[in-house]
């Protein structure tokens, strides 16, 4: 008898390991989309440093009104798409089979990284060496749009396959934490000052 409950643990043991290494147990977490949250209001504060340098420089406050004006539209832009591109991956997971879910987040992770891309295109414009008015020097900004594009496709892809050996509410819970106010954009305003 004692045979069979060692057999029994030791089994048991094997399957969780086994479980625990497996890429996309439900283990999976969202981290990839709280560093890009991160990253991606990192931003803000840099242009706006930047534009104030070129403002005092030029001893013009427009520089720096005007700037603040464009990047708030643009990081509008990107705070939309954020916001629509969870819901779109989260409703990709919820409503297709496994290989349909697939390829629907796969178009919308296209989908967002094109608007980082245009995001990233205009932050650089704006900030780079002899870029806006000449000013000495490069901002450097942590924010590869084809790096957080693969984090965050592989965390949902994680995701989907975690949340596939879960059922009913715990799948819907799981994948809808991404929706929680802890992971929108804050706002252009709060960053701004």
């Amino acid at each position: 008898m004692k045979r069979y409950n060692l057999l029994i643990v030791l089994l048991l043991l094997i399957f969780n390991l086994t479980t625990a290494q497996k890429k996309g147990s439900p283990a999976a977490d969202f981290s990839a989309v709280k560093e890009a949250k991160a990253k991606i209001e990192n931003t803000v504060p840099l242009v706006i440093k930047h534009l104030q340098e070129i403002s005092e420089k030029e001893n013009d406050p427009n520089i720096l009104t005007n700037g603040k004006t464009a990047l708030a539209k643009e990081y509008g832009k990107i705070e939309l798409e954020w916001r629509l591109y969870r819901g779109n991956m989260n409703s990709c997971i919820l409503n297709n089979s496994s290989k349909k879910a697939k390829k629907c987040m796969e178009y919308h992770n296209s989908m967002f990284r094109g608007t980082m891309i245009n995001y990233n295109n205009y932050i650089t414009n704006l900030t780079r060496k002899n870029g806006y008015l000449g000013v000495e020097g490069d901002t450097k900004f942590e924010f590869n749009p084809s790096e957080i594009s693969t984090k965050l496709s592989e965390s949902y892809f994680n995701g989907n396959d975690a949340s596939g050996r879960m059922k009913g509410s715990q799948k819907k819970d799981f994948i809808g934490q991404t929706m929680a106010d802890d992971y929108a954009l804050t706002p252009y305003n709060q960053l701004a000052k």
